[in-house]
């Protein structure tokens, strides 16, 4: 399941949290495994955006593949880019989207080539369950704490008078058949008499 279908998913109980993502590959460092520890119990995802090369790289080719899946796996690797710095020192990644464990290998040149992207996790959601533990508190504590409430003044009761004409508007024009005239406003109102005068 990615991290984009949303079926069987509870918005509520989980959200998901980016983290930036890096590494290096180099003469020195020709592989590099992104792995999450067995214990994180939510989904993982790599998301990746570039690949370049550091400015040290000498003018040859560097290939960099991915060897997805656990070491046992006899899957084929897969070529990511090749970057040579006199004519593709950069490649942008769009939609390249893995799932963990997923080993980065510098299958020729001695780079450096350096690897980003964003590590995506759906961790569970806890403010859901903060929000509903405050307002327990808060529904828990004596009334002598919090301070007492003025009373309701004139200022309330001008309000609800001007709601309630507002309301009383709103139903007259709501409540306007076909067979009364329409109020005249504006310039509107004027062009219409006009014509009738011509005749």
């Amino acid at each position: 399941m990615s991290l984009t279908d949303s079926t069987g998913m509870d918005s509520k109980s989980e959200k998901p949290v980016s983290l930036i993502w890096g590494c290096e590959l180099s003469s020195e460092r020709d592989s590099y495994t992104f792995q999450v520890p067995e214990e994180w119990q939510c989904e993982q995802q790599l998301a990746l955006r570039t690949v370049c090369l550091g400015e040290m790289a000498r003018d040859e080719f560097h290939v960099v593949e991915i060897v997805s899946g656990e070491e046992g796996d006899a899957r084929a690797p897969v070529p990511l880019a090749t970057l040579k710095p006199s004519v593709l020192p950069m490649a942008t990644l769009v939609g390249v989207e893995l799932t963990p464990p997923v080993t980065f290998h510098l299958r020729a040149g001695s780079g450096p080539v350096y690897i980003s992207g964003q590590h995506v996790s759906m961790m569970p959601n806890l403010s859901w369950d903060e929000e509903e533990e405050e307002e327990d508190a808060e529904d828990e504590e004596p009334a002598e704490e919090s301070p007492e409430k003025p009373p309701k003044g004139q200022a309330a009761k001008k309000g609800s008078a001007a709601k309630k004409r507002r309301l009383e508007k709103e139903d007259e024009l709501n409540n306007v058949s076909p067979e009364d005239p329409l109020p005249s406003k504006g310039r509107g109102a004027a062009r219409g008499s006009k014509a009738t005068a011509k005749k």
